[in-house]
């Protein structure tokens, strides 16, 4: 049996933090802010899989107030979601994304999220896809504030 799961994220840009996106360190003014690393591409990603089998989302999974996790990798997180499909006796098929925000430009960091994402969740390469957009300068999103991410997953079980 197949199953899909959708999943979405979105941080505000804070001052003295890295830009992680999908694994990937992103050279940037501004990080985005969270308990853990805030990488908004790679949450989105484990709550569509979690999703898909059922679950509770990350914030569930992995609170703010668990101090004992402050900082991790959201690549950690992501092998830990792989883990709680492959208890439930299901496998990640393929996993696509999109990235929402104005800046910066991702183009250039695609293929390494791509292998740091297949590489956590034990993929080919090939059954990971990522877009990037913007928001047309709309909103929040549009002026910068933030980012934002979508995702959507497909699992199989047995």
């Amino acid at each position: 049996m197949f199953r899909s799961g959708i999943g979405y994220d979105a941080h505000r840009f804070g001052e003295g933090r890295k830009l992680v996106l999908g694994g990937v360190e992103i050279p940037h003014s501004r990080g985005l802010e969270g308990h853990s690393d805030a990488d908004v591409l790679t949450h989105a990603i484990a709550d569509a899989l979690l999703g898909a089998v059922g679950e509770h989302d990350i914030g569930h999974h992995f609170p703010n107030t668990d101090e004992t996790i402050r900082g991790i990798s959201s690549l950690e997180i992501l092998r830990r979601v792989g883990q709680i499909l492959a208890e439930k006796n299901c496998r990640v098929i393929n996993v696509d994304a999109t990235l929402i925000a104005e800046a910066p430009k991702i183009g250039p960091h695609l293929e390494a999220m791509r292998r740091g994402l297949a590489a956590a969740l034990e993929l080919n390469v090939s059954r990971v896809g990522i877009k990037a957009t913007t928001n047309e300068g709309m909103g929040a999103l549009g002026r910068g504030e933030g980012m934002a991410a979508m995702a959507v997953a497909s699992v199989q079980e047995g």
